[in-house]
């Protein structure tokens, strides 16, 4: 279960996420809608403990996140964070494969314990015959399901997505839309999807808009 309570953040002053609350439990899957400047990246940020809220909380099963130190938070988002971004951020100098694993990698785990998972998530995602390709040998829908596969591979409780399909023509648009929705459904995660795009929106279990005033139903 993820529960958010009460989330403020300000930069200099300004007030950039104002008193916002979520509660989700496993298996949902959520859109965060609204305009530029309400706070959308910055409630991301701070669920993913990229950064520190003013007040407030954010917990994962029971796990307070501002009760991490910056080494037990970089363990916490190895070993139950997936993050999609717009730009994909697939390493141009790894093979896909490679890049799939790097989040296995990242916990210790080398040999088929890496790449086996890695070979069936780029299975999942439809590029189980590109595993050896390079990432400048694909499309941009092509890229952002080799980041999908990145972001779920090791199993994450949570899922976060940011504009993933920000980059993307309406057809790769609405093919990886489909695609993260059925993985993070069939992995039982907790997913979060921001974006601009109310189409997009639409793909999710429901529908929440973030506005001045925190989340409304």
């Amino acid at each position: 279960m993820l529960e958010i309570t009460d989330l403020c953040r300000s930069f200099n002053g300004r007030t950039a996420l104002h008193s916002t609350s979520l509660l989700l439990k496993d298996g949902e899957y959520v859109a965060i809608v609204g305009e530029s400047g309400v706070g959308k990246s910055t409630l991301l940020n701070l669920i993913a403990g990229l950064d520190r809220p003013d007040r407030g909380s954010v917990c994962l099963d029971g796990e307070n996140l501002a009760e991490l130190d910056e080494a037990a938070l970089t363990r916490w988002r190895r070993q139950k964070l997936g993050f999609v971004f717009q730009a994909f951020h697939v390493l141009p100098h790894l093979s896909l494969q490679q890049n799939v694993a790097l989040p296995l990698w990242l916990q210790g785990k080398s040999g088929s314990d890496a790449d086996t998972p890695a070979k069936a998530m780029l299975e999942a995602v439809g590029l189980g015959e590109r595993a050896a390709s390079w990432p400048h040998e694909l499309s941009g829908g092509e890229l952002q399901r080799v980041a999908i596969a990145r972001a779920l591979v090791h199993r994450p409780r949570l899922v976060l997505a940011d504009e993933p399909t920000g980059n993307l023509d309406p057809a790769n648009a609405a093919r990886v839309l489909e695609l993260l929705a059925e993985r993070i459904r069939k992995l039982g995660a907790i997913g979060i999807l921001v974006t601009h795009s109310r189409e997009a929106a639409a793909t999710a279990d429901r529908i929440l808009e973030l506005t001045t005033d925190g989340l409304q139903q």
